[in-house]
């Protein structure tokens, strides 16, 4: 007995030794960081203020106890807290476009997705061909949609962004804005506000939590039909934070599960793989120079979520 019970200590040491360090609620900024000008911008253009547009997906939320629904039963399959699905879209709604009054608009949106003749591809190549370069070879698919698209990007950005390859001179954009959204640079839509390609990356992990099937590039108007339908893209959202979440405790061994401003922030800014990784080598820096770990902070975008966390939570 006594050699089982030091045995059970040692493993709850050892577990303990290696929690990820629980990132509190709320702010590490004082004052709400610089929002950018295109948000400013986009907001100016439609004559109305953060605060109203805030006030408009705040007021689509209250008003909607089956949209409150669908957000708590996604975050259950996913395991997080449905704040954080109800942060995300707040922020995008916030910063990015207006919400519509009513969750029916995002139904028919989605509807009218099916008929829409479009393609993902840049200057007449599509996005089937363009990945079948040599390039991208070590971007194997079987490795699963998140590390496949990953990598795909991963080489976008280093051998194609801007620079001349082929004869072809590729634009100094993200890899979603060139091929994933052909309607205009900067696109996404429903009510999560999906990213295509973010759809495309988490395809895997919600076929295997919530069934759905798996989007293909291939067939593009199935993936905006998904991105625009809330019933679709709901598992979407919450397979994004949930990644976030995961990949900020596995890599940068910090929980960051009950701070929606920082899940909000990387929803919004993505790539959380690749940030936890930038902040671990940071603060790895950090500590071997004596300093203390540097905590993950929010951005404008989750600034306001936590800002106004009390009243989100209230509708849940």
């Amino acid at each position: 007995m006594t050699l089982r019970l030091f045995l059970t200590l040692l493993l709850l040491t050892v577990a303990t030794a290696e929690a990820a360090t629980l990132v509190p609620p709320g702010n590490r900024h004082e004052e709400q960081p610089a929002i950018p000008g295109a948000s400013a911008t986009r907001t100016q253009a439609l004559k109305t203020t953060y605060e109203a547009k805030y006030r408009k997906v705040y007021k689509l939320l209250a008003s909607d106890p089956d949209l409150r629904a669908k957000i708590v039963a996604v975050s259950r399959q996913y395991g997080i807290d449905p704040i954080h699905v109800a942060g995300a879209i707040v922020g995008e709604h916030t910063y990015n476009v207006d919400a519509y009054d009513r969750l029916q608009t995002y139904y028919l949106k989605a509807v009218s997705y099916l008929s829409s003749g479009f393609s993902f591809a840049y200057d007449g190549e599509d996005i089937d061909t363009f990945i079948r370069r040599p390039e991208f070879a070590q971007c194997d698919d079987n490795s699963g949609s998140y590390a496949a698209w990953t990598c795909r990007e991963n080489v976008w950005n280093t051998k194609f962004r801007g620079k001349n390859v082929g004869g072809t001179t590729f634009p100094n954009k993200r890899f979603s804005q060139t091929f994933f959204q052909p309607f205009y640079a900067g696109q996404t839509f429903g009510i999560g506000q999906l990213n295509p390609l973010t759809a495309l990356q988490m395809s895997d992990l919600v076929n295997q939590v919530s069934g759905l099937p798996k989007l293909s590039h291939r067939k593009p108007q199935e993936v905006y039909q998904t991105i625009m339908d809330p019933d679709l893209t709901l598992p979407y959202v919450a397979a994004t934070l949930k990644k976030s979440i995961d990949a900020y405790d596995s890599i940068a061994g910090f929980d960051i599960s009950r701070n929606p401003g920082i899940t909000a922030t990387l929803y919004n800014v993505g790539d959380p793989e690749g940030r936890a990784r930038a902040l671990k080598r940071e603060n790895d820096d950090r500590i071997a120079r004596g300093l203390e770990p540097r905590l993950p902070e929010e951005n404008y975008y989750g600034w306001l979520v936590n800002d106004k966390i009390a009243e989100l939570r209230s509708l849940f």
